[in-house]
């Protein structure tokens, strides 16, 4: 059952109907309740939320378990966090008590947002004005998070008697072998609080919709997997993994993830063009977004592909990395690739090999091209490095070390923190270059690395100041 309050500002609803006229700012917020299957099996007691229309009457929220990484030395500790989330539109007041005790300090992420909390004892508050997907982390700790994702008012629910609609309203669903098989022309629809406890697979099809407010249950193993497949589009919901192999036309917008196991990379994509992530939020056990050729069943190069407005996390691995995996024999290109206004909380890799919060490490054959870095926050992650770009053999991956890196634009990139590790450019041999990067307004902890900038010797390489290490076979390196 979906429980929903709007309140109008300036004109009563009777007004509103005899006008007809449709009030646009009109102020909503919608909280979903829970049924009593998910209350019993899905509920973390670590914070107690609650959210409001200013001056208005307080509505709980569900505080749902997820699990989460953490690398501890060179192994692996799941750890339990919280997510909670509501659809408003307006302005919201928040509120947060921890049930472990006191709050002595408390930030909310991105930092970007600039959202500064009020706290008292053991609760905390403060208000949104816009959707958003956050980190809430209290007295440091981030493995004991909770994860609140404030989503704009649904506007496109189906109907659930269409017979071409899917529809899983709210408890859990179990699906025969685990695998929901979508036909095309179909639209899955998850309402709030539904939780559907399999994999949903988008398969040789085409102009399919996954749309909704619910949830893959997270222990499900990619959790969304589209594949072979044209005209996709996934919206809102919450799963483990989103991938997408060898398909085209596919848009995934305001989608979270978020993983605790082995190889839980967030949002792959392998020999696809046309891809479109926007707004969505990654949590990963491994790599948070990558770019790949071929790989497994899937053949052919990418092309086209943006991710725009997203918040990456990954618990270990790489949050963006581009060219790994590709076909030695048949080279693919990956290319046209786009990210564009990011905030990236954090890397912990300690093997120098797969470090770098940005990476392109092309290998079999793979030439990398036309790459555009743009917008990109990044904070003070525990282990990594900033950048790492590399023409490369992985001889654990690949069959043959990479073509080359071309065309690769780094503009307003700012990172604030100080343990990041020496970053990397190098390319192979003569015939496996890295050519052509330009840096446009790089900070670093405040400080414009440029090669015209006041106080850098003659004698040292602008990259000295950056703390990068510009190797052999590279050329054209620039800093503006």
């Amino acid at each position: 059952m979906i429980f929903k309050e709007r309140f109008w500002s300036g004109i009563t609803i009777a007004v509103l109907l005899l006008s007809g006229i449709f009030e646009m700012n009109a102020q909503e917020l919608v909280v979903y309740k829970i049924t009593d299957d998910i209350q019993k099996s899905m509920h973390n007691n670590d914070f107690s939320v609650k959210v409001r229309k200013p001056g208005g009457e307080w509505k709980d929220l569900f505080e749902y378990g997820v699990k989460v990484d953490q690398v501890v030395g060179s192994g692996h500790s799941v750890q339990k966090a919280s997510m909670a989330y509501f659809d408003f539109s307006g302005t919201v007041e928040v509120s947060v008590t921890s049930n472990k005790g006191l709050i002595n300090k408390a930030r909310i992420r991105p930092l970007s947002y600039g959202i500064e909390p009020k706290i008292k004892g053991n609760t905390l508050s403060f208000s949104l004005s816009n959707p958003a997907n956050l980190s809430v982390e209290i007295n440091d700790d981030i493995f004991h998070n909770l994860h609140l994702f404030a989503n704009p008012i649904e506007t496109n629910v189906p109907n659930p008697k269409d017979p071409n609609v899917i529809y899983f309203g709210p408890g859990i669903h179990e699906i025969s072998n685990q695998k929901l098989k979508v036909a095309s022309n179909k639209t899955v629809y998850l309402a709030g609080g539904a939780v559907l406890k399999g994999q949903i697979v988008v398969d040789s099809v085409s102009n399919v919709n996954i749309i909704g407010r619910g949830m893959v249950d997270q222990e499900t193993k990619l959790g969304i997997r589209i594949a072979h497949s044209q005209n996709v589009n996934v919206e809102d919901l919450f799963a483990s993994q989103c991938f997408t192999g060898e398909s085209d036309g596919v848009k995934i917008k305001n989608v979270k993830t978020i993983s605790f196991y082995g190889w839980g990379d967030g949002m792959n994509v392998m020999a696809s063009s046309n891809v479109l992530f926007d707004g969505v939020f990654v949590r990963s056990s491994d790599d948070c977004t990558t770019v790949y050729g071929t790989r497994m069943e899937y053949a052919g190069s990418c092309k086209n592909i943006t991710m725009q407005n997203s918040t990456l996390w990954a618990d270990v691995g790489h949050p963006i990395l581009i060219g790994t995996h590709g076909n030695s024999k048949n080279p693919d290109v990956l290319e046209n690739l786009k990210y564009i206004n990011l905030d990236i909380l954090d890397q912990k890799e300690m093997q120098v090999d797969y470090q770098g919060c940005m990476a392109i490490n092309v290998g079999d054959n793979n030439m990398a091209k036309n790459v555009l870095f743009e917008n990109i926050r990044v904070e003070d992650f525990r282990e990594g490095q900033l950048l790492n770009l590399r023409v490369f053999y992985n001889t654990k991956y690949c069959t043959a070390p990479g073509l080359g890196i071309e065309n690769v634009v780094f503009r307003n990139i700012n990172y604030n923190g100080k343990n990041a590790n020496l970053s990397i450019i190098a390319g192979y041999d003569e015939q496996r270059k890295i050519k052509n990067v330009t840096f446009e307004n790089l900070m670093i902890n405040g400080i414009l690395i440029s090669d015209e900038m006041k106080g850098k010797p003659k004698w040292y390489k602008t990259a000295d100041m950056a703390r990068f290490f510009v190797g052999e076979h590279v050329e054209g390196v620039s800093f503006k």
